[in-house]
């Protein structure tokens, strides 16, 4: 017999899990509440629960109520699926478990909302080669009439990069018309390969269409208006107003972001100040274009405006601001900065802590550069790389390679630019055999293919010790054209070292290239004058005497100042 009590817990339950507000600690409370009135063996309540976790992004719990259920059903599958997709990290074999144990479980029909969240997961994974075999099974099994799945698919390709074939391949094949949501995905598609063309095609070809575009084609066509001018810029901000999309929050950024792309930031000011329920992504975007166009003390001055309006910066609103005085040099500007994050209670992320790694290397303060380093929680690639650039460029070169060897041994898998980083330091430190080891690695162990720089570097680096034919043999295998900059830095090394007949090759090879300069003549007279080859030198005559005393600009200096009670300035002088 049920008591008064047990007939009131139900909608108590529900309207907890309902609650827009929810979060974990509701979670957890609705949970008990089930559990205590016994609930928690019905399919419909656990459901409820998997589906709560999920619109939390609490993928763990999730996780545990569903490995307690003993006869799953889809409900608790479909659920459990989509709070990995909601997930902060994409776990694509947790996903591909749970949904070959749907394949595998008898009496469980299908529909299409398992495939939905399994190809959301690979999306967010880049996991191209699992979404395609889900996307055949898709096609074995017919979901592919469903519009939502048609529609995670082309989103699928165009996270991977694949706008152009895949993603466009499903988008014309598909059975039924296309809906806003298939354009507005391939158009974000094109976007994210830098083809902002096709973006602008597609929204006129999709106003054509339909009477009413969605906020997300309206977001992807004020992304791609880079390269429009001002009163272009203004049209597309009337069209959002005409259309009743000025309202919505996320159309709204895409408009300050985009008079921000131009440096128009008065007229980014006059749209953030329009938009009522301000978040911080506007903040952020504004405080980006702020930085990116030298304004920094309006920068600073929105900073404070939202600590005084309790909006909460987290680490995107500080990275362009370390990024700003990284090049600047601004080092003092960036210890204020690093006291507002300590002020805010920010902890030191992967993210974050490249940034202020960067900055104070790139500022001459590599002690502190390595102290933040040190205090960093979860470092990623970009992290150790930037460590790795900093010692390197402060001579520190086997500092640098055993920093890459710790790197290696935490499970950290270095890229391209990180190998840069290391052959970098190993060129300023001259260490020769270090380097080739470094170049093998990265080619045999972790399959990466070298670009310019990578060869540049050994090339400037046996040019430095004298290794001439070696570096002569590595710019003729390289396998792609001969770069200028390699062979002028070969000509450099054989005015050092006087390697006469080298020297003429590499500066032939620079006149058949047809990039010549001034000061290609002078390193040649300089190596045939350390060999005592005068009538050489007068052969060369006066072939770009010229240009060769090109007229230097002035030099300028940078002081910091920092005054109490002001923001830090530099001042810059001849």
């Amino acid at each position: 017999m049920q008591t008064n009590s047990t007939r009131r817990w139900p909608p108590l339950v529900s309207r907890l899990l309902r609650s827009s507000r929810l979060q974990p600690p509701q979670l957890r409370q609705a949970h008990a509440l089930v559990i205590k009135v016994g609930l928690d063996l019905l399919p419909f309540p656990v459901g409820k629960l998997i589906a709560a976790a999920a619109a939390v992004a609490d993928a763990p719990y999730a996780r545990s109520i569903f490995d307690r259920v003993p006869a799953p059903c889809l409900f608790h599958y479909t659920a459990l699926l989509r709070s990995l997709s909601l997930a902060r990290t994409p776990a694509v074999a947790d996903a591909f478990s749970i949904f070959s144990s749907l394949r595998s479980s008898s009496g469980v029909a299908w529909d299409q909302f398992a495939f939905v969240p399994t190809l959301k997961v690979c999306a967010r994974g880049l996991a191209l080669r699992a979404g395609q075999q889900l996307h055949c099974l898709v096609l074995k099994l017919g979901f592919l009439l469903y519009v939502n799945v048609r529609n995670t698919l082309i989103h699928l390709y165009c996270r991977c990069g694949r706008a152009a074939d895949d993603g466009r391949r499903m988008f014309d094949e598909m059975p039924q018309e296309n809906d806003a949501v298939s354009w507005s995905a391939l158009m974000s598609g094109y976007l994210q390969i830098s083809e902002p063309e096709k973006v602008v095609d597609l929204f006129c070809e999709m106003r054509a269409r339909f009477s009413q575009i969605n906020a997300a084609a309206i977001v992807s066509i004020l992304s791609a208006s880079v390269d429009l001018s001002h009163h272009g810029s203004e049209a597309l901000h009337g069209y959002c107003i005409k259309s009743g999309h000025y309202s919505a929050l996320n159309v709204a950024t895409a408009v300050a972001a985009m008079y921000a792309k131009t440096k128009c930031m008065d007229s980014a000011a006059m749209v953030f100040d329009a938009t009522k329920g301000k978040d911080l992504v506007l903040y952020n975007c504004m405080v980006d274009g702020y930085v990116k166009s030298g304004a920094i003390k309006d920068a600073f001055a929105l900073l404070a405006r939202m600590k005084d309006e309790g909006v909460k910066p987290n680490s995107a609103t500080f990275v362009g601001l370390l990024s700003a005085c990284a090049s600047s040099g601004a080092v003092v500007v960036g210890r204020h900065i690093q006291e507002h994050i300590k002020e805010e209670g920010l902890e030191l992320d992967a993210v974050l802590g490249t940034a202020l790694v960067d900055m104070y290397s790139k500022s001459g303060c590599l002690d502190e550069a390595i102290k933040v380093f040190d205090g960093m929680v979860g470092r990623d690639v970009q992290a150790w790389t930037a460590m790795i650039t900093g010692l390197g460029v402060h001579g520190r070169a086997e500092a640098a390679l055993q920093l890459f060897r710790r790197m290696e041994d935490e499970g950290t898998r270095p890229n391209e630019v990180t190998f840069l980083s290391v052959l970098n330091a190993c060129s300023h430190g001259g260490l020769v055999a270090a380097a080739k080891e470094c170049f093998e690695r990265m080619v045999y162990r972790y399959g990466l293919s070298p670009k310019m720089e990578h060869y540049g570097c050994l090339i400037d680096l046996f040019g430095r010790a004298g290794i001439l034919e070696e570096a002569h043999e590595l710019i003729r295998s390289m396998p792609f054209e001969g770069d200028a900059v390699a062979w002028r830095a070969l000509l450099a090394a054989c005015r050092v070292h006087g390697n006469v007949e080298l020297g003429e090759v590499a500066q032939r090879t620079l006149v058949s290239l047809g990039d010549e300069h001034p000061s290609d003549v002078i390193l040649l007279s300089s190596t045939y004058a350390a060999a005592d080859r005068w009538a050489d030198i007068e052969q060369l005559g006066s072939v770009g005497a010229d240009n060769a005393m090109e007229k230097k600009k002035a030099g300028r200096s940078l002081i910091e100042m920092d005054v109490p009670g002001l923001l830090p300035t530099t001042i810059m002088g001849d």
